[in-house]
């Protein structure tokens, strides 16, 4: 039983001697959660018998913020976390990720490049766990054509119908409105810039009746038509509507958004082992290509490294140029000030 036990180990990359326990992988709430639950973790426990306790994570800072504060008291209320790229540069300046030896996630070479992520010194802090498109959202039972364009959420007949996410850092509003209105991004390389940037969003106001934290709240409202429009997530939408509701994502001529979330370890945290056992599973093509059939995002390793068909790549991506997150904004020097100019002047 032993000698099977260790050749059942060597196969699966885990170390020498392991013994199987438990680790806390926040991921985020909702739909997301629940295909994780139901079409991931519970097979990764099955081959590896590592047990998953999922945590549902809130959007945009807060999870950092919990994260932060616990490992100041030696705890994690994850061990592993799905952290936005906006989150990981924060997390950075605390250390609050442990360093991750590739070595020990030898799948990590299907990776693409981009997606893996670094200390200023080179040490690794996290790996691609899924790409993922913000699109325009609408409910079809109130909005029969679909949106071509993002401007279409400045229209005048959208008046009160818009909910769209609540921090320049997490809604990419910015970059939207830079690209649909301004012609790229390079308006956003000056105060003064972003200053004519957010004017033009201002104008959004009288049409948004949610700026939304909880996606779970927004997704009910769009689902009923109370709010029939919006962002949203590309992948949960597509699997609301696979449910049945009456809700489509759109592709806007000028592009989706695309972000990324990483893999990265607490530093409070004690399942080392166990987390680079579930980091390099995630890594393997094959639970890439289960991710974007099963969940809908867009896999984090080389497309030809998946059996993914044309058409299964084409419904969790798009071949229409991408709107790429300018992170430099949200976590470098004019990051406080482009909050606070948020708050007064898009979302007060």
């Amino acid at each position: 039983m032993t000698v099977v036990i260790t050749v059942c180990a060597a196969m699966l990359g885990l170390p020498f001697g392991f013994a199987a326990g438990e680790l806390k992988v926040g991921v985020y709430g909702g739909y997301f959660k629940d295909s994780f639950d139901k079409h991931i973790f519970s097979d990764f426990t099955k081959e590896t018998g590592i047990k998953i306790e999922s945590v549902a994570e809130p959007t945009g800072e807060a999870w950092l913020v919990q994260l932060e504060q616990a490992a100041r008291a030696g705890k994690a209320p994850a061990d592993v976390s799905m952290m936005a790229q906006v989150a990981m540069l924060r997390g950075q300046r605390a250390k609050l990720w442990v360093p991750l030896d590739l070595n020990k996630i030898p799948n990590s070479k299907h990776l693409l490049p981009q997606f893996i992520h670094r200390y200023p010194d080179g040490q690794v802090d996290g790996i691609g766990a899924v790409a993922w498109y913000i699109t325009l959202v609408s409910n079809t039972n109130v909005f029969k054509t679909a949106p071509a364009s993002w401007a279409d959420m400045w229209n005048p007949d959208k008046k009160n119908s818009l909910g769209l996410l609540a921090l320049a850092s997490n809604s990419f509003l910015l970059e939207i409105t830079a690209k649909t209105f301004f012609g790229g991004y390079d308006i956003l390389g000056s105060k003064e810039g972003i200053l004519k940037v957010m004017n033009k969003l201002a104008e959004l106001k009288s049409n948004v009746k949610l700026w939304y934290r909880d996606e779970g709240q927004f997704q009910q409202a769009l689902q009923s038509g109370e709010i029939p429009m919006g962002q949203y997530y590309h992948d949960v939408a597509g699997l609301a509507a696979a449910d049945g509701h009456p809700v489509r994502s759109t592709f806007p001529k000028e592009g989706g958004v695309n972000d990324s979330g990483s893999w990265a370890v607490s530093r409070a945290s004690k399942k080392l082992e166990e987390a680079l056992v579930f980091i390099n599973y995630m890594s393997r093509p094959d639970i890439q290509a289960k991710l974007s059939r099963k969940v809908g995002t867009a896999p984090t390793v080389r497309r030809d490294a998946t059996d993914l068909t044309d058409n299964e790549f084409a419904s969790v991506s798009s071949d229409i140029e991408p709107i790429i997150p300018l992170y430099q904004i949200y976590t470098g020097e004019l990051s406080d000030w482009v909050n606070q100019k948020w708050t007064e002047m898009v979302t007060k």
